[in-house]
């Protein structure tokens, strides 16, 4: 596989070799292609979803074209009148355009005809946005932000595409010189910061800009999409590509912002093959696009993206960039197991592709797609840190997603060696995502609340170990995005899921290793999440690490002192002054548990193997906090003060059924008896001892040069014992 950067080389090469040509010899030329119109002609006359879906798409057409033409001086942030207007715009002229090549109704396109021209009317004259941020680079005209003029151009051009043949030359001059020229110009040479950034916004300004150019015969816009404005490669989508991704086709900024950076990526490289197939797009970089596409959708859990980062956790899978490049994926590929999640999606594209889906759906040739368990390889030369997902299919649905990654740009979060853990469907070791309630205006104008600096971004906001009360690299986002952890092992096999990652960037003088696992015993029909967290520091250090839980507290195995009569803030900055402190306890030395009852009905247990010197503080979040903006979630924080050296050794327990409408419990108790954690030269231990005596023991080589190959021995309890390999899970009956 070529490097990114000779893969740009190849690219540019074929540029050069390849004069300007002319495009648009016929309408439409973009995502959509003239033989894929008349397929589509076809397919609505044949019962099915294909037709279902063209239905439902004109009957709501025709009732927005009830609705008079309203396009609004801009005034609004995102949420507010003209923001979503202007929204409801694009996707109205898109829809109709599409109708329009379909059924041939001149009604679509003069709706999408005295739209643009309206638009035409208005957009030469039109300031800057009066809602922009004071002091951004990258503020529009239609919108607070020139990202989101962006996305109105990559649709805009697309209905433009496809009512083209239905305009007069004069219609069709006015409206481009009036409006596209305008727009295309304002978002490239208007906006050259953003439209050479290596970044989200960087890639809607490129495929609006590199579209609008195959439309307008402009092949010279092309070239600056795929290449920066001055041509030298340094920014544009090529360099996006090469440079966002992963060789994995995992998106720096993580899964919800590769989610919504995928619409630009998939319907621009759709564009390229539609009109220079001899790019070879898709096959670009070892086929990243394809990569991310897949990628996005391993990044899920029973439905929804890992909330990572600047996230909002209600985004899954049946968001519409996802379903138009699992479209587009299913297009180039046919992989039968992408029409599972077209199925689960619910959503048939007017589309060449669209059809395709909805035909093969209708043939039921969808297969099920297969979730892995995978160590997604972050940096654009995938040697910076990791995104570890482990899963497994026993006793429910299970998944644990570990966060040795680099830091994810300005959308990052300062959580390295964090996890999240799921079971039957829930979020139970829970992440906040992001502090924003997005297009709601009453709440900052829809944009990021500014709790999502004090509180989101912050190290004690995730299931990670802060050190004296700061967050990770002193929130430094300069210094963070030059650092990240190392993956030192993964390892995956029927009953154990391990991987161990360090770093020693976060802090100076301190160095964070990680171990956690996701294990299982067929026999007992036992699972469990086990976590080793081990910190060096050059001088004595308050440690806390936090676990945010999802459902009710139930029990714990110690006693707790709750503050009933008055509650106060944790700290005072780097989150800590966020969370009211509403209880404490000081375990004595040996097993720490707590319980919770989780919404999906089952019991959970974290059992800790303590020294008699840490203590367990109960928190919820909402101090400090007198616009409400936070939720009011839940944690417990295992701090150990005044420690050079120190490990936190816990095990997370799924357990039992709790159902209120049949009134039956069972299994409510832990089966956790004890814990032994030993380390044997390379080999790390960890037993779990049960009530009924039995001892399950993980055991791994915790040497970086170990392999597969490599024979390790130890002792445990008088016994001698032996495995090949990184890890083996022993069942030890009494």
């Amino acid at each position: 596989m070529p490097a990114a950067g000779a893969a740009l080389g190849i690219f540019a090469a074929i540029v050069a070799i390849n004069p300007l040509v002319v495009f648009a010899a016929e309408h439409p030329n973009l995502v959509i292609s003239a033989s894929d119109i008349d397929a589509m002609r076809g397919a609505i006359t044949i019962p099915g979803r294909f037709r279902t879906a063209f239905l439902a798409s004109r009957t709501a057409v025709d009732r927005a074209l009830q609705a008079p033409l309203v396009v609004p001086v801009p005034a609004d942030a995102g949420g507010g009148y003209t923001h979503e207007q202007h929204k409801k715009n694009y996707q109205l002229m898109y829809n109709a355009g599409v109708l329009y090549q379909i059924t041939e109704d001149p009604k679509y396109a003069a709706r999408v005809r005295d739209m643009l021209l309206a638009y035409a009317e208005l957009y030469p004259d039109l300031p800057l946005h009066p809602k922009r941020r004071p002091g951004a680079n990258n503020p529009g005209k239609l919108f607070w932000q020139s990202l989101n003029e962006a996305v109105w151009l990559v649709y805009t051009i697309q209905a433009y595409d496809l009512i083209r043949p239905a305009l007069t030359d004069q219609e069709a001059e006015k409206i481009e010189r009036g409006l596209l020229r305008p727009v295309v110009k304002f978002l490239s040479v208007g906006s050259p910061d953003t439209f050479n950034k290596v970044h989200n916004h960087g890639t809607w300004l490129t495929a609006g800009v590199g579209m609008a150019g195959y439309v307008l015969d402009e092949p010279e816009w092309v070239e600056q999409a795929l290449l920066d404005l001055d041509k030298s490669g340094k920014g544009g989508f090529l360099r996006q590509l090469s440079t966002l991704f992963s060789p994995d086709g995992y998106y720096n900024e993580g899964p919800y912002y590769q989610r919504y950076a995928l619409m630009p990526f998939v319907t621009f490289a759709k564009a390229i093959d539609n009109n220079q197939p001899e790019r070879g797009i898709f096959e670009y970089r070892d086929g990243i696009v394809m990569k991310a596409i897949d990628t996005t959708i391993q990044l899920s859990y029973n439905g929804l993206f890992f909330p990572l980062n600047d996230a909002i956790k209600s985004k899954g899978i049946d968001t519409s960039e996802l379903v138009l490049g699992v479209a587009i994926a299913y297009g180039e590929t046919g992989n039968p197991q992408l029409l599972d999640i077209a199925a689960q999606q619910d959503q048939v594209l007017l589309t060449g592709d669209g059809l395709k889906v909805a035909q093969d759906l209708d043939a039921r040739k969808q297969q099920p797609y297969r979730f892995k368990s995978m160590a997604f390889r972050d940096g654009k030369d995938g040697n910076e840190g990791a995104l570890v997902v482990m899963r497994q299919q026993f006793s429910g649905d299970q998944a644990l997603v570990f966060k040795p990654a680099a830091q994810g740009m300005g959308h990052g979060h300062f959580d390295k060696l964090s996890w999240q853990f799921y079971d039957r469907g829930a979020e139970i070791v829970t992440d906040y995502g992001a502090a924003r309630f997005l297009n709601v205006e009453a709440k900052n104008g829809g944009r990021y609340l500014p709790e999502n600096e004090t509180w989101a971004k912050q190290t004690v906001a995730h299931n990670t170990v802060a050190v004296d009360e700061t967050s990770h690299f002193d929130n430094d986002l300069g210094f963070a995005n030059r650092h990240h952890p190392q993956l030192q092992l993964f390892h995956v096999d029927e009953q154990i899921k391990i991987s161990v990652a360090d770093i020693d960037s976060a802090y100076p003088g301190v160095t964070l290793s990680r171990t956690l696992a996701l294990v299982n015993d067929p026999q007992s029909q036992t699972t469990y999440a086990i976590d080793l967290f081990d910190v060096t520091a050059d001088k004595p250090r308050k440690l806390d690490l936090p676990l945010h839980y999802n459902g009710q507290l139930v029990d714990t195995s110690f006693e707790l002192r709750g503050f009933t009569d008055r509650i106060s803030a944790l700290g005072e900055d780097n989150g800590y002054q966020h969370l009211w402190l509403k209880a404490r306890g000081k375990p004595d030395s040996g097993l720490a548990q707590v319980t919770w009852l989780s919404d999906n009905g089952r019991f959970y247990t974290q059992s800790s193997l303590v020294d008699g010197k840490t203590e367990l503080l109960f928190t919820e979040l909402g101090a400090n906090d007198p616009h409400f903006n936070l939720r009011a979630e839940k944690s417990f924080i295992a701090r150990r003060d005044n420690a050079r050296e120190h490990t936190f050794v816990s095990v997370l327990e799924p357990h039992g059924e709790y159902n209120p409408a049949r009134e039956f419990t069972l299994q409510a108790e832990s089966r956790v008896k004890g814990l032994i954690h030993e380390v044997v030269g390379d080999v790390r231990l960890l037993a779990i001892e049960r009530q009924n005596g039995n001892i399950q023991l993980l055991a791994f080589n915790s040497n970086p040069a170990a392999t597969q190959a490599t024979e390790n021995t130890f002792k445990f309890g008088g016994a001698e014992y032996a495995f090949s390999g990184r890890a083996k899970l022993f069942q030890i009956s009494h």
